[in-house]
């Protein structure tokens, strides 16, 4: 009798040693992981606070080494100087055009053929996806020079319709992901709809769409970003100064013998300042299209 109460005694003493154990060990890996979280965090955003510094900076500061965050002498005037060095008011415009109407055609026809794949059967429509999604194991340096000469045949080089009518023609990662989202919606509701005399564009519009726009802002985003920062097709096709965006804007602090630093990190922080706007705006449709992309193959 006496063997047993002392084992009931001992039993809550074990559980009590195990339970503090065991928080003990998730606090220490709770710990680990704020620290490997905050170092990284740390490390990824030193490049964009010394960007930041280095346009506040004189050009005698802007490369020194080690490279300082804050500078020793306040110097505003780089970011007038952006503006005045170069006409980056024209480049800024240039880009906002290029990127409207660029998301606007990877918005529509990506919805219009994810839709198709997604919920329109017919025939060979696995073979077709399959070869969309085969255009994306194609290098772009393989079409490069075909496509140029398309576009030079036409007359639109130095001009901006071979960097928006081209997203007019969808994008092979879009449409694989818009597809993606639209097969998770139920099709009871589009049957529902059906039977109520509603056409498939009908359906496409006033129910597919409205019930997709976490994946249709990710898509537009995405595209935005994409078009915003690209710099080689702008060099392919565009020749005059006037016509080039913010990428090719900045190269123009860039001379043969010397290169402005304060104006040209100023320059590029404009450039990013919208797509961290337009990130933080949307980013809470961001994560739900991307985290609920894939749920149905």
């Amino acid at each position: 009798m006496s063997m047993e109460l002392a084992e009931a005694k001992v039993k809550p003493a074990v559980k009590a040693r195990k339970a503090r154990g065991i928080k003990a060990g998730k606090r220490i890996e709770r710990i680990i992981t704020y620290v490997l979280l905050i170092t990284l965090s740390a490390l990824f955003i030193f490049p964009f606070l010394w960007l930041i510094g280095t346009s506040l900076k004189p050009e005698n500061e802007a490369m020194t080494f080690p490279p300082a965050l804050l500078p020793k002498e306040w110097d505003f005037a780089n970011y007038k100087d952006v503006f005045t060095i170069v006409d980056f008011g024209q480049y800024y415009v240039n880009s906002i055009i290029v990127s409207i109407f660029a998301v606007l055609g990877t918005v529509l026809s990506s919805t219009l053929v994810a839709y198709g794949f997604a919920r329109i059967k017919g025939k060979g429509r696995n073979f077709w996806f399959m070869i969309l999604l085969g255009t994306m194991m194609l290098p772009p340096q393989v079409t490069m020079i075909p496509v140029y000469m398309i576009f030079s045949k036409l007359g639109w080089t130095n001009t901006f319709l071979p960097l928006i009518v081209p997203q007019f023609f969808g994008s092979a990662y879009f449409i694989f992901l818009l597809r993606q989202f639209f097969k998770t919606i139920p099709k009871e509701l589009e049957e529902s709809a059906f039977l109520d005399g509603c056409s498939t564009f009908g359906i496409f519009w006033r129910i597919i769409l409205p019930l997709s726009v976490p994946a249709v802002i990710t898509v537009a985003l995405l595209s935005f970003m994409w078009t915003w920062n690209d710099f080689l097709y702008p060099l392919i096709y565009l020749n005059d100064d006037a016509k080039y965006t913010l990428a090719l804007g900045i190269l123009q602090f860039k001379g043969a013998l010397l290169v402005q630093w304060g104006p040209m990190m100023a320059a590029s922080v404009l450039v990013i300042l919208p797509l961290i706007l337009l990130f933080f705006l949307g980013q809470k449709y961001f994560i739900q299209g991307i985290a609920t992309t894939g749920g149905k193959g």
